[in-house]
């Protein structure tokens, strides 16, 4: 019994490592309007970075769509419906992760009129300020921390991206006057500041000691059970590494180097 077990083990993965070598397609789970991410029209830098590798491995792109709510991993890959997340948190633990291929942060943005440069939003330039603040995110530590919760103006952490984009309105709402700091991610609040033409100035928010982290490697998303996918994919990460760089940077994308210093545009 033992030894069918293994010769049937052994079939299975020679069946899945036979698949793997025909794959005609890279099958991409995505949110259909979650910009600067993805998006239908294929405009976000994740819908960028699949046409490259799908150029590289001469494959055709195919997108299987859900809203990244709640239940998007259980109605994507998990269902085999498509094989690739285009991005996660490395260590995100409801897939296995291919290699790191950007690193960032939490911002603080402010307006550019008002000239303010501090990172920390203990920073007593803040006392009495409205801060914009997404619901259970790493920030919301640091204004625990410093006693400024009655100064927050929250905004919905999950919401349909086809309807409402938070960080993009609380952006906005900055930029207006209607709060006086926003704490955004990374990637959302470059993208929006440069796309929107917004009068808006983010730098990397302070980690603060004892306050939840605020910098992440994301990296892919596969099921875990492909690990030869995984390792192909990775192969086309290392190999595309400046041309992914220069793609998140065009899309003003701010990235941290291992040192956790910022990596300046060309």
């Amino acid at each position: 019994m033992i030894i069918k077990g293994l010769v049937a083990a052994s079939m299975l993965l020679a069946s899945a490592a036979s698949w793997a070598q025909q794959r005609s397609e890279l099958r991409v789970c995505a949110d259909p309007s979650n910009l600067p991410y993805s998006a239908q029209d294929m405009s976000g830098f994740e819908n960028k970075i699949a046409a490259l590798f799908a150029d590289d491995m001469h494959l055709k792109v195919s997108y299987t769509w859900f809203p990244q709510v709640t239940g998007f991993v259980r109605n994507t890959i998990a269902a085999q419906k498509c094989d690739l997340v285009m991005g996660t948190v490395s260590g995100e633990d409801m897939m296995a992760n291919t290699t790191a291929y950007y690193h960032t942060a939490y911002m603080i943005v402010t307006r550019t009129a008002d000239n303010i440069t501090a990172t920390s939003i203990g920073d007593p330039v803040f006392k009495n300020k409205k801060i914009g603040l997404i619901a259970r995110t790493p920030p919301v530590d640091a204004v625990v921390k410093f006693d400024l919760t009655r100064q927050v103006v929250p905004y919905d952490l999950m919401t349909d991206t086809r309807i409402v984009q938070a960080p993009r309105e609380m952006l906005k709402d900055l930029a207006k006057g209607e709060i006086d700091v926003a704490l955004v991610w990374g990637p959302q609040a470059g993208y929006f500041i440069k796309h929107d033409n917004l009068p808006l100035t983010a730098a990397f928010l302070k980690q603060e000691e004892g306050s939840a982290r605020l910098d992440y490697h994301i990296a892919m998303g596969v099921r875990a059970n492909d690990t030869d996918w995984r390792r192909q994919i990775s192969d086309e990460i290392v190999r595309n590494k400046a041309k992914i760089q220069d793609i998140l940077l065009d899309y003003g994308v701010p990235l941290l180097d291992e040192q956790g210093q910022p990596i300046k545009g060309k």
